[in-house]
């Protein structure tokens, strides 16, 4: 073989090698992607960091948020709570042995409805007062006695005492039924009806007593005593009648001498009262004009 052909042979072999490429990102690209890869796990670190701050200023637990805890029986609040809706819960009670506070800007209303969204019971306390909407509203004492009690047909006040503070005293526009009626100690008592009709009535008696002072009965037109199966008493160590009118004796029945201080008191078959001069006898015949 000459040299020749060796030499063709060897350029043939080499030229049957296989070529060897290269399998990558290089450059540029390279350098983009690791500062992509870079920002990302910036992103995760600060969104981590976000979170954990976020359950820490939160106080996220297994029981519950912040003073939100999830128990048993519902749902319990520790310190102040705001609801910027409204509120459906079955019942809200305080802690054991620790006040329960309702605050708001505006007014607070209880409202009681039934199956068909119909208003029964309502409670609001606001700026303009306190109002209570329902058939009956009682109160009662802690031992479940009735203090007072109120719906459409009577008001009923179940306490040992009435108290009336008032300078005017108790207005009543219809009738007022009570065992017993009675003013503060050193106060007086007055009964007045300024345009109408004063009515007393009892099936048993009335009893009018003042243990330590007077009692006056002021009308403007007639005061009648009326009994109708018994008898009228009066039971004093001095009965004085004012302003009796004193009836007139005629001329020839009169007498001349001096002026009677001494009077005989007369009933005319009406029932009317008048003073006549007292003589030997009676006089009220004599001066019975009165009567006419």
């Amino acid at each position: 073989m000459t040299q020749e052909q060796c030499t063709h042979r060897n350029n043939v072999q080499s030229s049957e090698k296989p070529q060897v490429y290269k399998v990558g990102i290089y450059g540029w690209r390279k350098r983009c992607l690791y500062f992509f890869v870079l920002l990302l796990m910036i992103l995760i670190l600060i969104n981590l960091a976000l979170t954990i701050w976020i359950l820490k200023v939160m106080n996220f637990t297994i029981d519950g948020m912040g003073s939100l805890r999830i128990t048993e029986k519902g749902l319990k609040l520790e310190g102040d709570s705001e609801f910027l809706e409204p509120l459906y819960a079955k019942e809200i009670q305080s802690k054991p042995g620790r006040p329960l506070f309702l605050q708001s800007s505006r007014n607070i209303s209880v409202n009681i409805v039934n199956s068909n969204n119909q208003l029964l019971t309502q409670l609001v306390t606001g700026s303009s007062g306190f109002k209570a909407r329902g058939k009956m509203f009682e109160v009662k004492s802690t031992s479940g006695k009735l203090l007072f009690s109120a719906d459409e047909q009577e008001v009923v006040v179940g306490a040992e005492r009435l108290r009336v503070m008032g300078a005017e005293g108790a207005v009543f526009s219809k009738s007022v039924e009570t065992p017993h009626v009675r003013a503060e100690p050193f106060k007086e008592l007055r009964l007045e009806s300024p345009t109408r009709s004063l009515l007393m009535e009892a099936p048993k008696g009335i009893q009018i007593l003042a243990e330590a002072g007077d009692i006056q009965a002021i009308c403007r037109n007639e005061l009648r005593l009326e009994s109708k199966d018994g008898e009228i008493s009066l039971d004093a160590r001095r009965i004085r009648l004012m302003r009796l009118p004193e009836g007139k004796a005629s001329t020839s029945s009169s007498s001349s001498g001096t002026r009677q201080t001494v009077y005989e008191v007369c009933v005319c078959p009406n029932g009317r009262l008048f003073l006549s001069q007292a003589g030997t006898g009676s006089t009220c015949q004599i001066s019975n004009n009165v009567c006419l």
